[in-house]
């Protein structure tokens, strides 16, 4: 999708119905879909916000950025998700959580960086987490430059996102249960899936 067609689309995935927890449980894993509102509520869970970022590659095809986390002793470890991370008390809101994060993560500032709309909030069961994604865009591809919480920063193509055949299965083993079978998008040779290709699910079926 050429970057000038896309920022002619924006003002309508302003007011576009989202697709919401129909369009994310496509690529839900079977742990989460034993979790509805008044459980998770139950949970209390921790609030974070991430940032999808859009923006025109060198060839000027829009593109949006997934990192690679480092590896720790940790629930995410090595995961592939969007910029972001939780609500600090010095946020006014989760949308300014998002953008700092992905300024601390990947520098790119949040001056920079126009809204376009909030998605529907994931549910992370391992790490007890509720995360709000916001959909967002720059003019031009910002100059990555990555903390030590990312280990790699992943170009994706939005293109390859609606593609169909990014769409799979794979058997992992995680942090909490082993020879689990879980959807995915296979996108750049990683494997995308959880939280993040939940939301882009949902993502996908805006842009569509």
């Amino acid at each position: 999708m050429n970057f000038k067609d896309f920022t002619k689309k924006i003002e309508a995935l302003k007011s576009k119905e989202l697709g919401g927890l129909e369009a994310q449980f496509k690529m839900a894993p079977k742990l989460r879909l034993q979790y509805d509102k008044d459980k998770i509520a139950a949970n209390k869970p921790r609030k974070a916000a991430v940032l999808v970022l859009f923006y025109p590659n060198k060839e000027n095809e829009t593109c949006f950025l997934l990192t690679q986390r480092a590896s720790y002793k940790g629930t995410h470890s090595a995961q592939i998700s969007f910029p972001g991370g939780k609500l600090e008390k010095s946020d006014k809101n989760l949308e300014q959580t998002a953008l700092r994060e992905t300024l601390e993560e990947v520098g790119v500032l949040p001056s920079s960086v126009e809204i376009i709309r909030e998605l529907t909030d994931v549910y992370i069961p391992p790490s007890n987490f509720l995360a709000t994604p916001f959909l967002g865009f720059v003019a031009q591809r910002p100059n990555f430059v990555l903390n030590h919480e990312v280990a790699l920063e992943i170009e994706v193509l939005v293109s390859d996102l609606l593609d169909d055949n990014s769409v799979s299965t794979v058997t992992l083993d995680t942090s909490y249960m082993k020879k689990i079978e879980v959807p995915c998008f296979k996108i750049n040779d990683y494997i995308v899936w959880g939280a993040t290709g939940m939301m882009l699910s949902e993502i996908k079926e805006l842009l569509k």
